[in-house]
């Protein structure tokens, strides 16, 4: 059974940077698009970034420039590097990923179990 498991969260100071990590194991599988997503309190679970297969990136207007995505997949791990980080960038982060169990199987959406990321001064 496949699982997303979180790890770099925590507290970090205004200005400051962070790197959220998130493996998945479990297979066998074949990962094809990653993405990250956070939810603030009081909001919706907003869009953050997305790498796809052919590690095409994306990113929403308000991480633009500052966020980058990445994956390894031989570690089967994407990563989020935070920088210029402010106190609206504080929520809990969810990795995100799209995964195919075999060759003939369909697209399966599987999710992380969050990590909060604090951001003040």
């Amino acid at each position: 059974q496949v699982q997303l498991v979180q790890s770099g969260g925590g507290l970090v100071q205004d200005g400051g940077s962070l790197r959220l990590s998130c493996a998945a194991s479990g297979g066998p599988y074949s990962i094809d698009t990653w993405g990250w997503y956070r939810q603030a309190p009081g909001k919706q679970r907003e869009f953050v970034a997305r790498d796809d297969s052919a590690g095409t990136a994306n990113y929403s207007d308000s991480v633009k420039g500052r966020f980058a995505i990445s994956r390894d997949n031989v570690r089967d791990t994407v990563y989020l590097q935070m920088d210029r980080l402010t106190s609206e960038d504080t929520a809990i982060y969810y990795c995100n990923a799209l995964i195919r169990p075999s060759p003939w199987a369909l697209l399966t959406q599987y999710w992380g179990q969050g990590t909060q990321v604090t951001v003040s001064a």
